[in-house]
């Protein structure tokens, strides 16, 4: 089977072609950095517009690159949320007048299903069921069960900032432009993690597997309040302290879920997937506690519509169709299928 997967939930307009939900034929993102850098964050109704103007370059670029024709495409997977309403509505209508011209089955993807999809497109060995999922990306922190393809169970949440979030605001108040997370790894990776002291919050019973970082953030914001924005050495120090302390609570509660459950396999999803320093920290974890650690390439960690195209086909084969009426909405929860 032939899935074509379109995403435009942010700012990245992106369509692959994906056989038989792991090989990958074509993979084509169209990047809006250097649209929404002078603002230092995306500017939602920019973001709408370009993908306008992007998704069917991209469309045709991708048949092209995988050497197939809208006759030969099986199924249409596309991103319904969560994301920018505004953004998700341009990929999503292009699918479904797509489809509904050429008779195409279309599916709609979960965004999140689509990341934790992932790490299938790449070469065995892959996480067996059931295993744990980190997900960790610009709007969502998330420890997930994962039983089978589309069966999850979510078992903690982000309260307030994200991760990646944090991440880029962080970097923005430090004047390092966007996106931010890249140079804070890059910074962080010479600098002294335990140089700044900083909060590590939702250590409670009850909100033991959610995630906070809004406290962090502002206590980032203080030390500069009340240091200056700092440069050189002390620039990297508070990028590495920064980092390390994100990273310690995103690594601590996953093993304590991995020992509460007993499952022996953990995947890392999400476009922060991509940060050196949370891959080497869970790695290290596994290590040290005897489970498993799958983490894809960055690549494959950030926006791509290859992961719609291959959550797609799972739900396409179990027979599940969308009507016309398929829409966009801005939070979305993961469904857990039978």
């Amino acid at each position: 089977m032939w899935v074509l997967g379109l995403e435009s939930s942010c700012d990245e307009t992106a369509a692959a072609v994906v056989e038989d939900g792991r090989r990958v034929l074509s993979d084509v993102v169209a990047s809006q950095v250097e649209v929404h850098a002078p603002y230092g964050g995306v500017v939602p109704e920019l973001a709408s517009r370009q993908h306008v103007v992007n998704v069917v370059p991209v469309l045709a670029t991708a048949l092209a690159q995988a050497e197939v024709t809208l006759d030969d495409i099986d199924g249409i997977a596309v991103t319904c949320g969560p994301g920018l309403v505004g953004a998700l509505l341009v990929a999503l209508q292009t699918a479904k007048a797509v489809a509904y011209a050429r008779s195409i089955p279309l599916v709609g993807v979960n965004h999140l299903e689509g990341h934790l999809t992932a790490v299938y497109l790449e070469p065995e060995p892959h996480p067996p069921f059931p295993h744990l999922a980190l997900l960790v990306s610009g709007g969502h922190s998330s420890i997930i069960r994962v039983d089978g393809f589309g069966q999850l169970q979510e078992l903690g949440a982000t309260r307030d900032d994200a991760a990646g979030e944090a991440f880029d605001k962080v970097a923005k108040m430090l004047g390092l432009g966007y996106p931010g997370g890249a140079a804070v790894d890059r910074l962080a990776k010479t600098g002294d993690p335990n140089a700044v002291a900083l909060p590590r919050l939702m250590v409670k019973p009850e909100t033991r597997y959610d995630f906070s970082f809004s406290g962090v953030k502002t206590a980032v914001l203080n030390h500069i309040r009340a240091n200056g924005v700092p440069e050189g050495s002390a620039l990297e120090d508070l990028c590495a302290s920064f980092q390390a302390t994100v990273v310690e609570v995103l690594v601590r509660k996953t093993r304590a879920a991995v020992a509460e459950f007993g499952l022996r396999n953990v995947q890392l999803a999400g476009g922060v997937a991509a940060n050196s320093g949370l891959r080497a920290a869970l790695r290290a974890a596994g290590e040290a506690d005897g489970f498993g650690v799958f983490i894809p390439p960055p690549n494959r960690c950030t926006d791509n519509a290859a992961m719609i195209a291959a959550a797609g086909y799972h739900r396409l084969t179990r027979g599940e169709r969308a009507s016309i009426d398929l829409t966009a909405t801005s939070s979305m929860p993961l469904r857990t299928e039978p």
